[in-house]
């Protein structure tokens, strides 16, 4: 759905993606009314690619259309979250695609203005959409729609909806309290609808499958296809589009080719590297958002995170922490003083100086930034290291027992330091073997 066609054809060219059918849904779009279109996105149930899986449809008829302002239409490509990238593949290989299910999303909401808001890192993406925007502009395509292709500089918060608004407009990307919400009170004040780019891509798919066609793909509460980033330890890493509801030992054996080398599965971040990690007990589940919840993790951005048994979990706890920190806005005390203490309690671990105090004391300062923050990040920071601790403690317990990491300088991470090292100074002991 949201690839085909791209290994045959150069879809980044307007011709030869009308040439497959490219831009047909939006005059069907357009002979609907809102309602009618917002209904039929509905009984779809799309639900959104972004990490959250909260409904399109849903979130399309929350929006305050009865408000004398503009209405909003906003992408958000600002894909920042360790282990994703499959944003940056569809718009590098099927820009108009994403394009057409923006028109046809704008007029759900009655919008006239989209803008998308795009990671600043990705310059060769940006460059390819934007010459998508300007061919299908002079083309005419858009008709009264104006699309501006915004680009981000570099800051994770900004993929966190409000501090996007903020960013949008002109201000430090930061998180805004809540309510109101976006739908009511968004992009300058206005109504706004906020999408990730493989929820708006899949749209035109289901205007030409018809919403009842479209749920024969996947899962009754998951439905369509996801592209599935898959990283690390694997033989063939890369972008997967299957089915929602596709096995995640199927993804990581059958499509990404095992475990590289002949070594052996030890865990999997199943939704990109803020979720709650899987043993390799526990792969035989279904890649879909019901079934991921069920045994405490998440789906997130569907984004997998393949790691073997070489790796030291303190070490990969402290430079996912390591990261959060370093991406911290600052704007609540939660997030800004709870990452820090995270990252000097593990890097304490880490250089064999701790002991059974510090692990409780770490496990308190996790309890202290879970649902206290006033965004996610304090929650994306303390999940991994919670799912580590409760899955592989014993390793923990080890660095305090041993005085020093028990892989002695051995674990596939060592060495390996976070960016934000480079600005904090921090460094990992190693242990003499």
């Amino acid at each position: 759905m949201l690839l085909a066609g791209a290994d045959e054809h150069d879809l980044t060219k307007l011709a030869e993606y009308q040439a497959i059918g490219g831009y047909k849904q939006v005059p069907k779009a357009r002979k609907l009314s809102s309602d009618d279109l917002i209904a039929l996105l509905q009984a779809a149930n799309l639900r959104g690619r972004g990490g959250a899986g909260f409904p399109m449809g849903r979130k399309a008829s929350l929006l305050d259309r009865a408000s004398p302002k503009p209405k909003y239409l906003v992408v958000n490509a600002d894909e920042s979250e360790p282990g994703a990238f499959k944003d940056r593949e569809v718009m590098a290989r099927v820009p108009h695609r994403l394009l057409e299910g923006c028109l046809i999303a704008a007029h759900a909401i009655e919008s006239k203005d989209v803008f998308i808001y795009i990671r600043g890192e990705y310059l060769t993406e940006y460059e390819i959409l934007q010459r998508a925007v300007d061919e299908a502009a002079k083309a005419k395509i858009f008709g009264d729609v104006n699309v501006t292709v915004y680009r981000g500089a570099g800051a994770y918060i900004c993929g966190e909806e409000t501090a996007l608004l903020d960013s949008l407009e002109g201000r430090r990307g930061q998180p805004r309290p809540r309510p109101p919400f976006p739908p009511v009170q968004g992009l300058y004040a206005a109504p706004t609808q906020i999408n990730n780019v493989c929820t708006i891509a899949t749209v035109p798919a289901i205007l030409e499958l018809g919403p009842e066609e479209f749920t024969h793909f996947g899962t009754p509460g998951s439905p369509g296809t996801v592209v599935f980033s898959v990283s690390g330890n694997v033989a063939k890493p890369g972008n997967y589009e299957l089915e929602l509801g596709t096995s995640m030992r199927e993804l990581i054996y059958t499509h990404a080719g095992g475990i590289a080398d002949g070594h052996q599965l030890k865990a999997v971040i199943p939704g990109g590297s803020s979720v709650p990690a899987l043993s390799a007990r526990q792969i035989d589940v279904p890649l879909d958002y019901d079934s991921l919840g069920a045994i405490g993790t998440f789906f997130g951005a569907a984004s997998l995170i393949v790691v073997d048994e070489r790796c030291c979990m303190v070490q990969l706890a402290l430079r996912s922490t390591k990261f959060y920190m370093h991406e911290s806005c600052g704007k609540c005390t939660p997030c800004r003083e709870g990452t820090r203490w995270m990252v000097q309690l593990l890097e304490k671990l880490e250089a064999g100086h701790g002991d059974a105090a510090d692990l409780d004391l770490l496990r308190k300062v996790c309890d202290r930034v879970e649902g206290k923050s006033l965004c996610a990040l304090g929650d994306f920071a303390v999940w991994p290291v919670q799912s580590y601790m409760d899955k592989w403690g014993e390793e923990f317990v080890a660095h305090v027992e041993q005085g020093g990491c028990p892989y002695s300088g051995d674990s596939s991470l060592e060495g390996i330091f976070a960016p934000s090292d480079q600005h904090t100074h921090s460094t990992v002991a190693t242990v003499p073997a």
